[in-house]
């Protein structure tokens, strides 16, 4: 579970790649994906092949192989594409997960708990279809 958000390469990369597969009227393979989005082949086979085991995309090997997408993107949300990568967004008051604080209250407040909620709401209002124009 993700206990302070952050957006790490390999959520960006997914964030992305979906963008680009939704957008594409042919598949992309991850050649295509990485030159486009700036990142390492590697990274984002990593990516794809979680995506896919996922059922967010598909994918075909081979010459003429890529992903295409599986959902629709109407009803895909940004916080199910993050989630599969980075798990749960979990919204906590401590972001360290403890019951106390050895200072007595919360250096932070409630922001680390305010933001993780900003962010989820964001992420789940916010849908692969409105950055495919």
């Amino acid at each position: 579970m993700s206990k302070i958000v952050t957006l790490s390469e390999a959520a960006s990369i997914a964030l992305h790649a979906m963008v680009l597969i939704a957008k594409s009227d042919k598949k992309l393979n991850v050649g295509q994906i990485s030159d486009a989005i700036d990142s390492s082949k590697h990274h984002v086979a990593k990516v794809m092949q979680r995506l896919a085991k996922e059922e967010f995309v598909s994918s075909n090997r081979g010459p003429s192989g890529g992903f295409v997408i599986k959902r629709d993107p109407e009803a895909l949300s940004l916080l199910e594409i993050y989630e599969a990568i980075e798990g749960k967004v979990a919204i906590q008051a401590c972001p360290g997960d403890k019951r106390t604080c050895i200072i007595g209250s919360c250096m932070l407040g409630d922001l680390s708990k305010n933001m993780t909620k900003e962010f989820k709401t964001y992420m789940e209002n916010h849908f692969l279809s409105e950055y495919m124009k």
